[in-house]
């Protein structure tokens, strides 16, 4: 039986992200819906000596377009990314085995025009080099209908072997958990609390940072940070 999450995309997520991607079977890019200014869909942030900075690619369009047709504005935004990564974290322990991995991520990212396409490269190539081995698909592969739970619902039903649905709490807002109950699937709630703290560079400790932070700060032993890895260590 599988367990699904479905998520719109964000650029270099935090490892919250990651950690409900690595506790379902199924995780689905669900880009579909309408882009949001000033969200995580087209930025993010590190951490550095001044505090927490903002990662951000420059995006084209009037904001009322999906955000899988949300087109780059910029085409130098990953070189001038990978240049403010190299400049934060060259003092980080792992940063020489995690930079030339990432600048050769950055230079295939560089040449893409699509919001999603960047931001699904990042999720699918960081959750290789943590060890997830959930398959993610992309909603466009299926035939959305209705909006809200009514969505989630009619993608849900478009996988086979439906189990259980892991939604981020953010959701409890708006999902219609009766829905989900009347199509025999059980809804899981993310927990982001209890997250152990790692030798971040600059203090003040803050978690909600991209995944990137991790990498340079604990390289290998990054997936003992997340709840969703432990069990597989």
């Amino acid at each position: 039986m599988n367990r699904v999450a479905i998520l719109q995309s964000n650029y270099i997520p935090w490892k919250g992200y990651f950690d409900l991607i690595g506790a379902v079977d199924v995780f689905v890019l669900y880009d579909d819906m309408q882009y949001t200014k000033n969200d995580w869909r087209n930025r993010n942030k590190i951490k550095t000596a001044q505090g927490v900075q903002w990662l951000t690619i420059p995006i084209r369009g009037k904001f009322t377009q999906k955000i899988n047709e949300t087109q780059i504005f910029e085409k130098r935004w990953a070189e001038k990314h990978l240049k403010s990564l190299e400049f934060n974290y060259k003092r980080a322990l792992y940063f020489d085995d995690i930079f030339p991995w990432l600048e050769k991520l950055y230079l295939e990212a560089g040449k893409l025009e699509l919001l999603s396409q960047i931001n699904f490269l990042f999720i699918k190539e960081i959750c290789k080099r943590i060890g997830i081995c959930t398959k993610l698909i992309d909603s466009r592969q299926f035939k959305i209908e209705g909006t809200k739970s009514h969505a989630l619902i009619s993608v849900l039903k478009q996988i086979k072997e439906i189990d259980s649905y892991l939604s981020g709490p953010s959701a409890k807002d708006y999902l219609d958990e009766d829905i989900f109950t009347k199509e025999n699937i059980k809804v899981n709630w993310m927990d982001y609390n209890g997250y152990p703290e790692y030798r971040q560079l600059y203090l003040p400790f803050v978690h909600e940072v991209s995944i990137l932070d991790l990498f340079f700060n604990e390289g290998r032993n990054a997936p003992a940070f997340l709840k969703s890895m432990k069990s597989k260590l």
